[in-house]
């Protein structure tokens, strides 16, 4: 990476210290990434007062405490990990962090769920809280900021695991767009919001005879009871026959799309593998699907038609309502989930 730009390569010093690993293996992957430095020092500790020793004899400028679940303090009862320890461990670092003026960064654990784990005072104890996330099989990363004292929540980084670390994306686009060749039925483009950016989101949906008495609704990457949902209102507003048919969906890039700015694009999905019927072509879908089929107008539009614009869509499928602006796009409106229907098959 680029030495000046990491905080011990100037004239900062950072202590990080390891609780779950030794200080060879941390080594070791700090050269695999160029990420070692003169004032970058490690050291494997469990035992926070003494933690808090190495921060007094060596005064770093910031430290990194990997990670808070696995230090533990001989005063406090409970084994490391536990409610009272991560608590009262993290109060004291943060006391200490606050007294010296030293940044400091404690890398936390998260449930399945995707929830920081330990007690919720953690949140309340901090600055920011950064999430960085990723599907396993994916090379890119989203780092989300939930909580942010100083700064917006709103934001999203996007970066690529490469053989040299992360790095940056700057240009996230088309990441979430596959290569399905034009004219492949069960595929729509919608513009999803990741704080103020809009991203450029393929939805894919697979719709298949079954033999159960109860058909299967799978989604990856999608709110799973939003998919039952849309499938429930296609099939009683749209009459998109789908109670003896099985219905997969994902979004492309193992990217979560959870905003309603996606029931539009999703039902076109289901509906275009369904009738085997392609959407236009470079047409991105916008809109929030109602329970009558109604489609609700989603917030922040323009910003998406600008950035699909600048992606090289043509076309725009959008909820009646919107009357803004068309940034060079061929809009098409509609009322209900029928006309959207008509208006974005071919």
């Amino acid at each position: 990476g680029d030495r000046s730009r990491s905080p011990a390569g100037g004239d900062r010093t950072v202590l990080y210290v390891s609780a779950e690993e030794s200080p060879g293996q941390v080594r070791l992957r700090a050269e695999r990434l160029g990420a070692l430095a003169d004032r970058l020092l490690l050291a494997a500790e469990t035992e926070l007062p003494a933690v808090l020793g190495l921060v007094e004899e060596h005064r770093p400028d910031v430290l990194v405490l990997d990670s808070i679940q696995t230090v533990r303090h001989p005063d406090v009862p409970g084994a490391a990990g536990g409610i009272s320890q991560v608590r009262e461990c993290a109060a004291m670092v943060v006391r200490v962090a606050k007294d010296r003026g030293m940044a400091t960064v404690l890398v936390g654990h998260v449930t399945k769920d995707g929830q920081l784990a330990g007690p919720r005072v953690l949140e309340h104890l901090v600055d920011a809280v950064l999430d960085l996330s990723g599907e396993r099989h994916h090379a890119l990363r989203l780092l989300r900021a939930t909580k942010n004292r100083y700064g917006a929540v709103g934001e999203v980084g996007c970066f690529e695991m490469t053989g040299e670390g992360l790095r940056g994306i700057a240009d996230a686009g088309r990441l979430f767009v596959g290569d399905a060749e034009p004219g492949t039925t069960g595929v729509a483009v919608t513009l999803a919001l990741e704080g103020q950016r809009p991203l450029a989101c393929e939805v894919q949906a697979l719709v298949a005879p079954t033999a159960l008495s109860n058909p299967r609704r799978v989604g990856s990457g999608l709110d799973a009871s939003r998919l039952a949902l849309l499938v429930a209102v296609l099939e009683r507003r749209a009459n998109i026959a789908l109670a003896d048919r099985d219905v997969y969906a994902s979004s492309v890039g193992g990217v979560r799309i959870t905003e309603p700015a996606v029931d539009l694009a999703l039902c076109l999905a289901i509906a275009s593998s369904r009738r085997e019927a392609p959407l236009a072509r470079d047409l991105v879908v916008l809109g929030e699907v109602g329970l009558a089929g109604e489609l609700r107008a989603v917030a922040q539009v323009g910003r998406r038609l600008a950035e699909a614009e600048r992606l090289g869509f043509s076309g725009a499928l959008l909820p009646a309502a919107y009357d803004g602006p068309s940034f060079g796009l061929e809009v098409r409106r509609a009322r209900d989930l029928r006309g959207a229907l008509s208006e974005g098959l071919e």
